[in-house]
Parts: structure tokens; sequence; C-alpha cells
């Protein structure tokens, strides 16, 4: 009886190992996108919320965006290089991130930043959300 009970146990183990370290889990975890702006001392709050709104409607505009939050940057530490606004999108999974990248709607939006004359640049960090 141990040595069936023994078996059963080794083949459960042998079971969740292989599909932890073989699935495509790649494919079904949530893509955090950190984007970080630093804009030009001239740029006004209304010119800031334009920006905000047109990168805030890309998640109604492109599938795979299940999250948008934003928010100025408010740390004593004092370390943020003068970049002071942060939007962060959270994607389905890494297709979906990897499908926004060149996606139209995500383009005509980087015009609209590049032509709006207050940018001055950007950091961006992706990462899979772990637990």
């Amino acid at each position: 009886m141990k040595i069936l009970a023994s078996v059963l146990a080794l083949a459960v183990v042998t079971v969740l190992t292989s599909a932890f370290f073989l699935s495509p889990r790649a494919e079904n975890e949530m893509v955090r996108h950190v984007v970080v702006f630093k804009y030009k001392p001239e740029a006004t709050e209304a010119q800031i919320k334009e920006i905000t709104d047109a990168f805030r409607n890309l998640k109604e505009e492109i599938p795979g965006i299940v999250g948008f939050e934003h928010g100025v940057n408010n740390s004593p530490e004092g370390l943020n290089q003068d970049f002071t606004h942060v939007y962060l999108l959270s994607f389905e999974n890494e297709a979906a991130r990897d499908a926004y990248l060149p996606h139209p709607k995500h383009a005509e939006f980087g015009k609209l930043l590049g032509e709006s004359g207050i940018f001055d640049g950007a950091f961006v960090v992706d990462y899979t959300v772990m637990e």
C-alpha cells in the first residue's frame, strides 16, 4: 500500500511540475506597461490632460488592455530626474502587449504626443506580474 501511495504521489508531483515548467505561462500572465513622461516646463494642465485622456482612450480602442492608471510623481526622494507623469497599462498577456505596440491607434497617440510641443522624454518598463 505504501508503494502505491508513493507511486501516486510521484506521479502527481511529476504532472504538476511538468505543467508548471512546460505550459505556455507567458500566454496567460498579465503584463504591466509602465510609461513615465517628462513634460516641458511650459506645458499647461489642459495640454497634459489632453494627452492623458488620449492615452486613457487606448483602453477602449485596442483589445487586450485591461487596465489604465495614471498619476503625478509625489515622491519626496527627489530621484525622478524631472519625469513627473506615470501611466500604467495592464495587458491580458504578452501577446496583447505585443499587438498594442504596432497598433495604428497607438501610433496615432504617438503622433499626438510628438506634435504636442510639450513632450520632453519618456522611459518605459514592462514586466510580467509575478505572484
